[in-house]
């Protein structure tokens, strides 16, 4: 149980609010000085002052993917370094050592005030590239090796001075150096920054009472959440869903996988016990310890504290066991391979979480959204310039429907908080043009509450052969609703070669994609809350006046709604279409019904 609070309450309030406000201005540093879209435009990237053990004790306005592991990750540090002096930088990717995935990559400085340790900042960026066969790092792989340059804790500047030996190795094995020398100078800014006001900080309250502070805030996190938890009925609650597969062809011809989970919460504690769940796969769809605890930790924020009150750092999560079989895709051992899982996984224990607790408060919990990061890496010569480039886009779909309102259109959802890349930065930095990018009508689940639409993305390559990857789920199981609600239009990918060819792309992996062809990219839409027939028919008039359903959409999914809201923008008209009888999703839906 937390300790009782030792500071006066004006000054712990003051300095825990100071100490959120170093983790958000480090954002801001990262965002002015970034180099690549992915990181300046669409934010992926999470930003953290820590304990002098590595305890996360503030995370700024980031990614909720990345409260799980990050603590992981400067534990790390920590332990692989006993002498640490100020001006030292570290860093170090490796999904065994508490990153997440390889092109997430952990930049870690010390803070300190007159030779004292204060704690570490760390700023967790996306690399569009960290090398491997595939631009983007990207490819489907069988371990680990073949994922790129993975790197342990390492030292790359030592008391102020950089170590050129780990920055030329780092530099000659990705395809873009220039480029990820920005965003690893940016990281290293954002990180000085945070020192400076820790120092600040240190100078005004003294070191010894902000080191005590910093332990009080992650007391007060925890005291908070298990005051939370209590007001949740204890009970069970089990969900299991099937992901796509891992992309390896071959003999198992990218089979489905399956996980299991089941929530015991018991008066201000939870336990999340994955037994169960298949053994690690061949392809990187397999998830460390550290990513899946991610997931669960981020869906149990949203729902036991879903005004935000709590501040996210390494106590909130002390009520919360997460248990996982050794070797399964949910807690894969060395070297299985992890680069899709890290999101992709991390998305899907997410939306779980939220089915088995529908089960214990089903007015707290949101249907399924989109469920991918939808990724396309594209990478190659850039005929303008003559120059190599890749280009990282994670795209956006549907986010689920809740128990009193629709749900979002083409934002991140989840376990992500990234931001819509514009079209105009993609097109400037890359040899494509976007010639589309709009939302699939009737993609969003039935419901009481419709779930958010998905969207499409097409980009046309430019002069010169493209090399590709792409990444998503939800093409074999489609986005679960909630309380009857029905599930949203899975994903689908395909490229439209010069000549009018359609060819059908498999969920993950590397393909070729000739100058002249058209990428289409169908992310997925989201679940629905409750029975669709309950669906105020005023709102189905709105959403087919403004394109989100097709009447052909209404009369299948809505039935007698459906034909109220279409007889209502019709005055006189009469229907005599008779729509099917809905097949609404349960509650805990099983995995069968839509395996291919």
């Amino acid at each position: 149980m937390a300790a009782a609070t030792k500071t006066d309450a004006a000054t712990f309030e003051v300095v825990k609010n100071s100490l959120y406000a170093v983790a958000a201005e480090m954002k801001v540093v990262l965002a002015k000085t970034a180099y690549s879209p992915i990181l300046k435009a669409a934010g992926d990237y999470s930003c953290g002052v820590f304990d002098d053990r590595g305890e996360m004790v503030a995370q700024g306005p980031d990614l909720p993917i990345h409260l799980g592991s990050m603590p992981d990750a400067v534990r790390a540090v920590v332990r692989a370094w006993e002498e640490i002096e100020p001006g030292d930088v570290f860093v170090h990717n490796d999904p065994y050592f508490g990153g997440s995935h390889l092109p997430d990559v952990n930049v870690v400085s010390p803070a300190f005030v007159d030779g004292a340790l204060l704690g570490f900042c760390c700023v967790r960026a996306h690399w569009p590239d960290i090398g491997s066969a595939t631009p983007g790092s990207y490819g489907a792989v069988t371990d680990i090796y073949g994922e790129g340059l993975r790197l342990p804790p390492v030292r790359i500047h030592r008391g102020g001075v950089v170590n050129r030996d780990v920055e030329d190795m780092i530099f000659a094995n990705v395809r873009t150096p220039d480029e990820r020398r920005g965003d690893l100078r940016a990281q290293i800014a954002a990180n000085r920054r945070a020192s400076e006001r820790l120092a600040a900080l240190a100078g005004k309250y003294g070191a010894g009472t902000l080191r005590r502070i910093m332990q009080e805030v992650m007391d007060y996190s925890e005291a908070m959440m298990r005051t939370l938890l209590r007001d949740i009925p204890d009970g069970e609650g089990a969900f299991e869903d099937f992901c796509d597969g891992d992309g390896i062809a071959g003999s198992h011809q990218d089979e489905t996988f399956d996980i299991r989970l089941r929530i015991i919460k018991q008066g201000d504690g939870v336990r999340v016990d994955f037994e169960g769940s298949d053994p690690q796969v061949a392809g990187p769809m397999n998830a460390p310890l550290s990513v899946t605890a991610s997931g669960v930790f981020a869906a149990l924020k949203m729902v036991i504290d879903s005004a935000g009150v709590v501040p996210p750092n390494s106590g909130a999560w002390r009520p919360v066991k997460v248990l996982a079989p050794e070797g399964s895709v949910v807690n894969a051992q060395y070297p299985a391979p992890v680069v899709y899982a890290n999101h992709e996984m991390s998305h899907r224990i997410c939306d779980m979480v939220f089915g088995a607790l529908a089960v214990l408060v089903p007015d707290r919990v949101m249907a399924c959204s989109q469920g991918t990061s939808a990724v396309l890496t594209l990478g190659g010569t850039d005929y303008r310039t003559g120059e190599r480039y890749v280009s990282y886009e994670t795209i956006k779909g549907g986010f689920g429907a809740r128990p009193d309102r629709d749900g979002i259109s083409a934002v991140a959802s989840g376990i992500s908080n990234t931001m819509n890349t514009p079209v105009e930065l993609i097109e400037m930095s890359f040899p494509v043009r976007v010639e589309s990018y709009e939302l699939r009508p009737d993609s969003g689940g039935a419901g009481r509450w419709r779930g958010g639409l998905g969207t499409r993305r097409t980009w046309r390559i430019l002069e010169r052969d493209a090399h590709a990857a792409v990444c998503c789920e939800r093409t074999k199981s489609p986005p679960f609703g909630i309380e009857g609600g029905a599930a949203g239009a899975p994903a689908r990918i395909s490229v439209v070669d010069p000549d009018g060819t359609e060819r059908l792309l498999n969920s993950k992996g590397s393909f070729e994609a000739p100058a002249g062809a058209l990428v289409v990219f169908d992310v997925p839409g989201s679940g629905g809350y409750g029975p669709p027939a309950e669906r105020d028919p005023a709102r189905l008039r709105e959403d087919l006046a403004d394109g989100y359903v097709t009447p052909e959409g209404a009369r299948r999914d809505y039935d007698a709604a459906a034909l109220d809201a279409l007889s209502g923008t019709r005055p006189g008209a009469r229907l005599s279409v008779r729509a099917p009888e809905l097949s609404a999703a349960p509650a805990v839906p099983s995995a069968d019904p839509h395996r291919p």
